[in-house]
């Protein structure tokens, strides 16, 4: 596939997550639809052309590993896992719902394909570390990604984690920091300033990059970028936006868990092109 196609193909599935995402929030019930639709495009590379995995080999102990830290955003995970095969797409209409595999936060227990169970914010990229350093010890090539919520990086856990990465020089290590300025309450420079994110990585020791967290090509070149570090973790800071693709949701921190309206949704299948003008 060339490189346009590529782009394009990922672009495609991208949207396709958010489709899914709308589906799963639905009408008058509180779901995350603003942190899940911003690292869409990140997803999307990671799952549909990065990533060493397969569907049919789920426990193959040679696959890389994925941690939604910000585990929340769940939805574009369930999305993505979906369209890959690692359960039915009608399984997505149970989201959330008594007895279903898959609830609120990721869980391992429940969902095929999930790493660990996530959500509890500040604990996925320590346990993206540990991952890291038992892959290495085993001697195997595979990798580490995870990500992060610019709001989680209040939590001081992430730091602990940050410096030890360094410290231990886990190079098979990738952590994206979903940077759209937005957690549950209100703008994050206002909640606990975590700025100048880029800055407080680099102290820590990690090879930083800075990308436009929504196009393709400057995710797949970070991407690239990181696969050739050696003796620090990589951290890629995705600038990205709260609610993207949905106009009435970008950066309103009402739909980090919100409730649709039923225009709402009109409006938002239209924009997703699911719906004619």
């Amino acid at each position: 596939m060339q490189a346009k196609e590529l782009v394009e193909f990922l672009e495609g599935k991208a949207l396709q997550l958010r489709r899914h995402i709308l589906e799963m929030v639905g009408v008058g019930k509180a779901g995350h639809l603003g942190g899940s639709s911003s690292c869409a495009e990140i997803v999307a590379a990671l799952y549909f052309h990065w990533m060493k995995i397969d569907p049919e080999n789920q426990h193959d102990p040679e696959r890389d590993r994925f941690l939604l830290s910000k585990g929340h955003a769940a939805l574009v995970q369930y999305a993505a896992l979906a369209e890959l095969g690692y359960f039915p797409v009608e399984e997505l209409k149970k989201v959330k719902t008594l007895g279903s595999m898959l609830q609120g936060h990721p869980d391992m227990k429940c969902t095929p394909g999930i790493e660990a169970n996530t959500g509890s914010l500040g604990q996925g990229l320590s346990i993206a570390l540990g991952m890291a350093l038992g892959l290495r010890l085993d001697g195997r090539k595979s990798r580490v990604f995870v990500i992060i919520g610019d709001g989680e990086l209040a939590e001081g856990q992430i730091w602990e984690a940050a410096m030890a990465a360094s410290h231990y020089k886990a190079d098979n290590l990738v952590a994206f920091v979903d940077k759209n300025d937005v957690q549950a309450t209100g703008p994050v420079k206002e909640m606990l300033d975590s700025n100048p994110v880029a800055d407080k990585w680099a102290a820590f020791g990690w090879h930083v990059i800075e990308i436009d967290g929504h196009s393709v090509k400057e995710i797949l070149d970070a991407l690239e970028e990181a696969d050739k570090v050696k003796g620090q973790p990589t951290v890629i800071v995705a600038h990205t936006v709260k609610g993207k693709a949905f106009s009435f949701a970008e950066h309103n921190a009402a739909f980090h868990n919100g409730v649709l309206t039923q225009e709402q949704y009109l409006t938002a299948k239209r924009e997703l092109g699911l719906l004619k003008e």
